[in-house]
């Protein structure tokens, strides 16, 4: 896989001198880690800043700029993380407090083996695809990790969305939505409607119908490069990693393409990614018994 275009590497041995811990305090569980975690970062550290609601956060609210961001919760948090950091990503831990956690790589019994190897230079970087979304009526584009929905939001009910890729017209869907995702995407809505599991470094997006009139829809991966124009038949509302509704007019249309920029994720040497899938998704059949 090519390098980042940003530039980003996982932090250097001695070069995380300043820390953001982004939390989901409400959680009893979370509480009682940044108790133990708040004193282990300062002894190692020059600055700790935490902040006990991420989804409150702006980055405008920290003192310094981080040189390592350590985020506590479940995937939704690490989403509203990317969110706030992502004109410009730093380096990234989710620590998994939620139920699923596909993009929180350390699990919280871990905590420790993990912050240790990432401030002595041995943490790896795990850069994901992101995309931009472009909304009518928006001069500004939007940022997603995960995925980008166009429904009927709230009110529910049928939508018709043509496809189209580049000046190449794909399908008009009527369904109860259409889903784009990048492959980190692709564990969350878009597996739920039927869509495939691609493994986080294979650069593709995934378009997934949601509930299709037309049983030939399927879900299609498209090449990383493909610009994507998704013309509604209807009014309908478009969601950027599930958060927000967007109005789209009838007749208007949202524009995807890849994002030139990953986001950094941090994960842990020897990490299997798919004991993740097995554990998070209860798969079985297997005849050999996990060692670890």
């Amino acid at each position: 896989m090519s390098e980042p275009a940003s530039g980003s590497r996982a932090p250097a041995a001695g070069s995380v001198r300043n820390v953001a811990v982004l939390a989901l305090a409400e959680k009893p569980q979370v509480r009682g880690f940044l108790a133990e975690l708040e004193p282990w970062l300062t002894e190692r550290v020059e600055s700790v800043e935490v902040h006990r609601d991420v989804r409150s956060f702006r980055r405008s609210d920290l003192k310094h700029d981080p040189d390592l961001v350590v985020v506590l919760g479940g995937d939704g948090a690490l989403l509203t993380a990317a969110e706030a950091f992502a004109a410009d990503p730093v380096p990234t831990l989710g620590i998994n407090f939620g139920r699923v956690g596909f993009l929180a790589a350390c699990a919280a019994g871990q905590w420790r083996m993990a912050l240790v190897g990432i401030l002595e230079g041995h943490g790896v970087l795990d850069s994901r695809m992101r995309l931009e979304v472009e909304l009518p009526g928006e001069s500004e584009k939007r940022l997603l990790l995960n995925d980008t929905v166009v429904s009927g939001g709230v009110r529910g009910g049928m939508i018709t969305v043509a496809l189209r890729v580049g000046s190449d017209w794909v399908t008009d869907y009527r369904a109860d939505g259409l889903i784009v995702a990048t492959p980190s995407g692709s564990t969350a809505y878009s597996l739920a409607a039927g869509g495939p599991i691609l493994a986080p470094h294979v650069e593709a997006i995934v378009v997934t119908p949601v509930a299709s009139q037309g049983l030939s829809n399927r879900p299609i991966v498209l090449h990383p490069a493909s610009e994507l124009k998704l013309t509604v038949g209807c009014d309908t509302v478009c969601a950027i990693d599930g958060r927000g509704f967007h109005p789209v007019p009838e007749g208007e249309s949202v524009r995807v393409r890849r994002h030139p920029v990953p986001y950094p994720l941090l994960s842990m040497p020897g990490l299997d990614p798919y004991r993740r899938l097995r554990s998070r998704l209860g798969w079985s059949g297997s005849v050999r018994p996990e060692q670890e």
